[in-house]
This record gives C-alpha cells, sequence and structure tokens, in this order.
C-alpha cells in the first residue's frame, strides 16, 4: 500500500498497522491520531467469549492483556530522551531501522513443530485476544509436572496424531482412528538455556501402558485400564486414552515427568508450512512414494501444504521403508522450519505473524496450564533463547523385536537406552557448549579435594529429603555396618522435599564431607558448605538429606557428565536424507 492511501480509515490494512518497537522487541498496534482503532482480523470460532466479532475492553488477567474498546485513539507514544524522532504518520516503515534491534523479536523463536506453534501463538502479541479461543485445551490429569517453570529445566511432550480430521485429510491415516501417538518428541530444553535435546519415541515400540485416570467430556472421571507389551502409540486413542496418558508412558518408559504436553493433527503441517512461504528440505535420492504422494526428485526443495504433509509420512521410499526411516525425514523437516524461522523475516513482518498465530492456534491442543496466549508466549521466550547448533535430535536406542519372526516392532535397546534417559534427567547437553562458568566448575569440583577423614571420624545425621520411605534408615544401616561411618543417625523426615541429596557441612568438617561424599559417591554439587548442627548427643555434625534422586543405599549419585554416543543430528545442518 503506497503512503497515499493510508489517511483512509477503510483502506488501511490492518497488518501495517502493528509496528515492531525496536527498544522493545514487541509489536505494538500504532494509529494515525485520526484514525479509528482497527478490529484484529480474523474468524471467530462458534461459542467465542463475548458477543460480537471486534474487540472490546478487557482487564487484564492470567494469560491476557488489556485492549482499547472500539473506536478509542490510541495516543503517540512518548519519546525517550536522546532517541530518534518517529516518523511522520503515513510514512512508517513495518522493520525497525537497525537489524540488530530487531534480534529481540527473534530470540525465542522455536526449531520443532512446538517451536513454531509457540512463536506463532507468542508473536501474536499481547493485543490479539481472538487467538485464545482457537486454543483447544485438554486436562493432564495429573500426569504432568504442573507446567514448566522459568528457573528449571523444561520438558515438554510433543504429539503428532494420525487423526483424520479437516478438509482435505480423508486420505491420511487409518479410516476411523480417534487419533494415535503417530509422531512424539520429548523436548528437554536445559535449566541455563544453553542446549536441547529433541529425543524421538517410535510409535511401533513396545511398552508398557500404565492405568489413566482421565478426565472425560462431561467432567466426570475415569481410570483407563493399562497394557503390557503394546506399540507405544497405542497410548493416545486406544480406549478413549487421552495425551495425558501419553504422558504417563513417557515417564514410565523414560523416569522423566514432562512439564506440559502439545498435540498437533495434520494440518498443522500444511497450514505452518504455508504460513511461512516453505521449508528447505534435501533428498539423497529419488522418491516416489504412492501411498503418501510425494514425488521429489533428489536434492534440495522448498515445500509446504500437501507436499510438505506427504514428505512428514512417507517412509515406503526411504530407508528401510519402516518408520525409524520415517522419524529421520520428520527431524530433518522440523529442523528446517527451524531455521526458515530464525533467517528470514517472518517475525518482522506483520502479516506473516497474523497468519501463522492464526495457524498455529488453530492446529493445537495443549494441557490446561498452557490454554493462553500469554502462556505460550512465556513458554515461547524460554525456548527462543536456543541456538540451533545446539539442538540435538535423536531417537531412544532400540532393537528389532526379537519375539516376531516378521520384524513389525521395536523394543528398548537395554545397553543404550537408559544412559540417554539418565542424561537428559541429569541435564547433560548431546552438545558441546559451556553449561557452567569456568570458574564455578571449578569451584564445585575443588570440593571433593584434599584430605579425607577416616570413616570412624565422621558424624552426620541423616534425613529422608523425598526419597522412598525408610531410605534414612537404610542408609544408616549400611554407612554403620558396611562402611564403618559409626557415628552416624537417622532425624527422620526433612522439612521440605528436595530433587537432589545434599550434604551439608561447616568449613572445619570439609574432611568428613570429603570422606562421605567418596563413600556415597557424591558429586561436589551436592556439598553445601555452611554451618554444622547439633546431633542427638549435643555434638556438631553434618546433615545428608536424601532428595528424590537417591536409588537405594550404595548406589553412587554422580551423574553423568558426557552423554552417551548415539545417532543423533542438530538443527543448524541441512542433512540430504537417504
Amino acid at each position: 500500500m503506497d503512503a497515499q492511501g493510508r489517511g483512509r480509515a477503510e483502506n488501511i490494512d490492518p497488518a501495517d498497522q502493528w509496528v515492531l518497537n525496536p527498544n522493545t522487541g514487541e509489536y505494538e498496534l500504532r494509529l494515525s491520531p485520526s484514525a479509528p482503532q482497527s478490529t484484529v482480523p480474523g474468524p471467530r470460532r462458534a461459542g467465542s467469549r463475548g458477543s460480537g466479532g471486534g474487540p472490546r475492553a478487557r482487564t487484564s488477567g492470567p494469560g491476557r492483556e488489556k485492549q482499547d474498546a472500539p473506536g478509542r485513539e490510541v495516543p503517540a507514544q512518548r519519546r525517550r530522551r536522546g532517541a530518534p524522532a518517529e516518523p511522520p504518520p503515513g510514512r512508517r516503515s513495518r522493520r525497525p531501522a537497525k537489524k540488530s534491534k530487531a534480534k529481540k523479536a527473534v530470540l525465542w523463536t522455536g526449531g520443532t513443530m512446538a517451536f513454531v506453534l509457540l512463536a506463532a501463538a507468542g508473536a501474536g502479541y499481547l493485543y490479539i485476544e481472538h487467538l485464545n479461543d482457537n486454543i483447544t485445551s485438554s486436562s493432564a490429569d495429573g500426569a504432568s509436572t504442573g507446567g514448566f517453570q522459568k528457573d528449571k529445566a523444561i520438558n515438554i511432550l510433543l504429539i503428532g496424531t494420525d487423526k483424520r480430521t479437516g478438509v482435505g485429510n480423508e486420505s491420511y491415516g487409518d479410516a476411523g482412528s480417534p487419533g494415535h501417538a503417530d509422531t512424539t518428541i520429548l523436548l528437554h530444553v536445559s535449566k541455563d538455556r544453553s542446549n536441547a535435546t529433541a529425543l524421538s519415541i517410535p510409535r511401533d515400540l513396545i511398552v508398557d501402558i500404565p492405568d489413566c485416570p482421565t478426565t472425560l467430556e462431561d467432567g466426570s472421571q475415569k481410570v483407563i485400564p493399562g497394557s503390557q507389551g503394546v506399540r507405544f502409540n497405542t497410548s493416545l486413542g486406544q480406549d478413549g486414552r487421552t495425551p495425558s496418558c501419553t504422558m504417563r508412558t513417557v515417564t514410565e518408559l523414560t523416569g522423566i515427568t514432562p512439564d506440559n504436553f502439545m498435540v498437533a493433527d495434520f494440518n498443522a503441517v500444511k497450514t505452518l508450512t504455508t504460513a511461512v512461504d516453505g521449508v528447505e528440505v534435501c533428498l539423497a535420492k529419488d522418491i516416489n512414494d504412492p501411498d503418501s504422494k510425494l514425488n521429489l526428485p533428489a536434492g534440495p526443495h522448498t515445500i509446504e501444504g500437501e507436499q510438505a504433509l506427504a514428505f512428514v509420512r512417507t517412509r515406503h521410499s526411504v530407508g528401510t521403508g519402516g518408520d525409524l526411516s520415517r522419524i529421520n525425514l520428520q527431524q530433518q523437516f522440523l529442523s528446517a522450519l527451524m531455521r526458515k524461522l530464525k533467517s528470514n523475516d517472518t517475525l518482522t513482518n506483520p502479516s506473516k505473524m497474523l497468519k501463522l498465530a492464526e495457524a498455529g492456534t488453530k492446529a493445537l491442543t495443549v494441557d490446561s496450564e498452557l490454554d493462553s496466549i500469554g502462556k505460550l508466549k512465556d513458554l515461547g521466550l524460554e525456548l527462543g533463547k536456543l541456538n540451533t547448533k545446539n539442538l540435538t535430535f535423536t531417537t531412544v536406542p532400540v532393537v528389532d523385536n526379537p519375539a516376531e519372526t516378521v520384524k513389525a516392532t521395536v523394543v528398548v535397546n537395554e545397553a543404550k537406552a537408559p544412559e540417554v534417559f539418565e542424561a537428559i534427567k541429569n541435564d547433560v547437553s548431546f552438545t558441546e557448549v559451556k553449561q557452567q562458568k569456568a570458574q564455578e566448575k571449578a569451584a564445585v569440583a575443588a570440593r571433593l579435594k584434599g584430605t579425607k577423614a577416616d570413616p570412624s571420624e565422621v558424624r552426620v545425621r541423616i534425613l529422608n529429603g523425598g526419597a522412598p520411605a525408610g531410605s534414612a534408615q537404610e542408609t544408616l544401616n549400611w554407612l554403620q555396618n558396611d562402611e564403618g561411618v559409626t557415628k552416624s543417625e537417622n532425624a527422620g523426615n526433612a522439612d521440605e522435599e528436595l530433587s537432589k541429596t545434599t550434604l551439608e557441612y561447616a568449613p572445619e568438617q570439609a574432611d568428613q564431607a570429603r570422606r562421605l561424599a567418596d563413600i556415597m559417591g557424591l558429586p561436589g554439587s551436592a556439598m553445601k558448605p555452611g554451618e554444622s548442627v547439633e546431633n542427638s548427643q549435643g555434638l556438631p555434625t553434618m546433615t545428608l538429606t536424601l532428595g528424590k534422586d537417591f536409588r537405594g543405599a550404595g548406589v553412587s549419585l554422580t551423574a553423568p557428565t558426557k552423554a552417551p554416543d548415539v545417532e543423533k543430528s542438530t538443527a543448524d545442518k541441512v542433512v540430504c536424507v537417504e
């Protein structure tokens, strides 16, 4: 639109009115003083909040922001002292003058399907209230941690279903399927946000599905019985199972409890790739798969819409023709989607952002802790701190099911999979990143160095701070009878539960602390220099608090510091799939 046409309200493109503030990294609705406030474009679903299609006055609340009533003029922003003057109305640029400022707007874009959905939801920003009505939510039924936290590592369960929903999807998935867990990724984001691991879980992996307490559509509660030795994908849809049951199955499999879940259907791939004008992928050979309808020669391609969906669903013409080969394609696709968002001007283009936000929220089902734009934006901000080179894609290590003559399913590789799960649980990066400042890391390691007292001189009181019942007494018996730590006692339960076992000691007890750490296999991070307390005899003593990570007397608590050697890829590289 030319500048002369901006004077008439009826000719204004609503997308042109959302302007990036380079100082905050957020979009703001900017109108000329004479122009009435435009309504937010986009349809509203039946049953949406309020009456009428336009915006309305609203007080702020969780996940919401204030919005002016229709017709109110938006006052010009007050210019900061020393800041350059605003350009006159009618000549405002869609993009900030300096791209370095625009980096604030792209810091939180994501890299997998969830990253795109999160970025889309968050990039709708604080004024597009009708996007909240697009979001569908489902109860986590107590299967989650209760939601991600900004100061902790994040685990998000991403589920792609094969349910036939939406126009044009009749030829995909199983006819009449309630929607199984066709594609599942456990996304772990490190506590310091320096790295992330996207762990694919094969749909044909044989697992045990636990009993699943479930909230039904009418609000009533039901326990759906579990199943042993079945395909992982039946943890969703089968027998009425909801995403919360897939959550429980993942926890049973990996020992990791997800914070939240996000579910997307076929439409997500089609609409989101169209919204970003396609993503670039690469094939090492020609593919002509009549089942998925993918027909592409070898080499790089930009795909979107139906072709993108065919790409992530094809499997008969790649690798061994099974689901594991298709996982490699899906991981490449998600990496490409992330790179597209991080490299082009999508997030500095209001028109594209509106399309992406609309597409993302309509294709998304989340748990009740993520059911608003505000909550999704907060999560997107955390995920957006990642660098693509430190996002690793890998798959649960598996082997062919030995119980089958005709190989159709897989089972966990018991030699390798536990190492992968343990690395993720302990926040170990699968790429080379600095997870701690060198000085801090050296200080922690130094706590273990130095002289060690004789076990008979170690005086310690033991508390149970989240370990299984009886752990304090079990540890006491082991220390006294097997390790010679006779000056030890059971002090009962701690005042609060801890995720990690800790040993607190006074400076003069450092040699005792090092000996006990050596006996128990405690890492330096578990040792907390502090103060001693008095034991039952009134003597100064250390305090050992057994946390949720305690796995039994004599079992080392030193976490792995290096990820296992498994097949993997990173999101910053284009790989031509065989």
